[in-house]
């Protein structure tokens, strides 16, 4: 296929991007910061590029780099994790440190004279729960300062445009915010199918023409777009051997995310939302999508199937395709259970988000609700890793591990710690004392002998925090964030229709 004349002729079709945008010129001169609700302070500059944005949807920026300048690059630097892995160029946050005015200023001026070049990624691999690998990709320190920066100046605008029940990597959002919307949606409209999807490979697959077109949409600053181009095509250090990046954004970049949202908006979000107010659904719907993981809802079983037949035509054209074990259509609801006794078939078959298994149940009263559980592998895992270092600090005073443990069970209860996933959370302390209690058993033969269940409870009492319910009930939250939830509400993405946002 003529990649060229497909952007050109079809992509605007594809992209749900209908009219051409007008330009603005120019933006508000670089002044004094002022707040913004989910990054702290930006420059008024960057004030002025949001407002402009929100006042018209169409319009194109054609001067953004101005906006990077020493102050941002500075704050950039600040917001990297100082303890992140070296690149390729071997440099880490604190050796940056010194000099770092001169250094910045350097780096300013190279961004300005388009004399900055990027470096490729440095590959980096992990295991995932399925035996596959998860490719990373590790920038060099000045290329995350500089990502950091235009992806700062990029969310002015994007998330102006975003849509509400996109909810992964975007500032003031987080995982139990989907969480709750997809429990509310779940729970409050007439859903009795679900259709879970993932995206196979999805950051490996993007595709460079394709999402230099999404940002075109918006961004018409060549500078800002040259830049972009450098890091998708930079490549990867593997072995001491360099790749070229044909497709895909190295996932641990600074920019990945925020391209990635970028990408889905277009080639998914948009469709989505055009379908759900075109009508085109005779029933309810409801959607939330975490980067890569969705979860559509529907009421009629036949719409449920046709979307997942649909969306897997629509995302093969952006160059990405749904995983085949991963992406499917379930029964799921509050007439599941007894539709599918009628039929002679089992329980409702459930499906995972972010981490929880989602249950169909009811309570004692016949009260429908959504019984969410840590996913059994996932708690596994966290098990396993927690063995393998007890059997390395074996030997470390009880108070210094007892310290560490604590510090890793509140972290667990942090986020998993939600209604109805209590017991679990019980389980998951029993079994980190046992494995502590072996671990100090394997000290001596005397500890063998002496350190019985009954003496190690105090210690477990002492350093093992026992788990406690941390997170509301979802509607109630969801309420609290969003107190009026019709139609025409002030904020925006408080409509239940479509998962917390619309």
């Amino acid at each position: 296929m003529n990649k060229g004349n497909q952007l050109s002729g079809d992509g605007q079709k594809l992209a749900e991007s209908v009219e051409q945008r007008g330009l603005a010129e120019g933006n508000t001169r670089e002044a004094p910061t002022a707040e913004t609700q989910g990054s702290g302070k930006v420059s008024r500059g960057l004030v002025g590029v949001r407002e402009a944005a929100r006042r018209d949807k169409r319009l194109q920026f054609t001067a953004l780099l101005h906006h990077i300048d020493v102050p941002l690059l500075w704050s950039s630097y600040e917001k990297l994790k100082r303890a992140a892995a070296p690149g390729v160029d071997g440099v880490r946050w604190t050796d940056y440190q010194e000099g770092l005015l001169e250094r910045l200023t350097d780096l300013h001026d190279r961004i300005h004279k388009g004399s900055y070049r990027a470096l490729p990624s440095k590959r980096a691999r992990i295991a995932k729960e399925d035996g596959s690998e998860r490719k990373l990709g590790i920038a060099a320190l000045e290329d995350k300062i500089v990502q950091q920066a235009v992806a700062t100046v990029l969310e002015a605008i994007y998330e102006v445009d975003f849509v509400g029940f996109s909810y992964g990597f975007r500032p003031g959002r987080d995982q139990h915010q989907a969480l709750d919307a997809l429990y509310v949606g779940l729970t409050e409209r007439p859903v009795e199918w679900v259709v879970d999807l993932d995206i196979q490979g999805y950051f490996d697959h993007i595709q460079h023409d394709w999402m230099v077109c999404f940002l075109k949409h918006r961004i018409a600053d060549k500078r800002i777009i040259r830049l972009i181009r450098k890091w998708l095509k930079a490549g990867v250090m593997e072995d001491g051997q360099w790749q070229p990046t044909a497709e895909g954004s190295p996932q641990g970049a600074v920019i990945s995310p925020l391209l990635a949202n970028i990408y889905l908006h277009y080639a998914f979000d948009l469709w989505v939302q055009q379908r759900r107010y075109r009508q085109e659904v005779r029933g309810a719907m409801i959607v939330v999508r975490f980067a890569d993981d969705i979860v559509v809802g529907f009421q009629h079983q036949d719409e449920a199937e046709a979307f997942l037949t649909n969306i897997a035509d629509r995302l093969s054209q952006f160059g990405l395709r749904l995983h085949p074990a991963k992406s499917r259509r379930i029964e799921f609801g509050r007439h599941a259970a007894s539709r599918r006794k009628a039929a002679g078939l089992g329980k409702p078959e459930t499906f995972n988000f972010l981490g929880f298994t989602h249950i169909a149940s009811k309570t004692r009263n016949a009260r429908f609700v959504i019984r969410r559980q840590t996913i059994g592998k996932r708690l596994h895992r966290k098990l396993q890793e927690i063995k393998r270092e007890l059997r390395r600090r074996f030997q470390d005073p009880v108070p210094e591990t007892g310290r560490w443990l604590r510090q890793v069970l509140q972290g667990y209860y942090r986020y998993f710690a939600v209604p109805y996933n209590l017991d679990t959370m019980n389980q998951f302390r029993y079994e980190v004392a046992r494995a502590w209690l072996r671990a100090l058993r394997r000290r001596s033969q005397k500890a063998r002998r002496n350190l019985t269940w009954e003496k190690f409870k105090r210690i477990q009492k002492e350093w093992l925090p026992m788990p406690r319910v941390v997170h509301p009930w979802p509607n109630v939250r969801f309420r609290r964030r969003h107190p009026r939830q019709e139609p025409c509400a002030v904020i925006p993405h408080a409509r239940i229709s479509t998962g917390g946002a619309s």
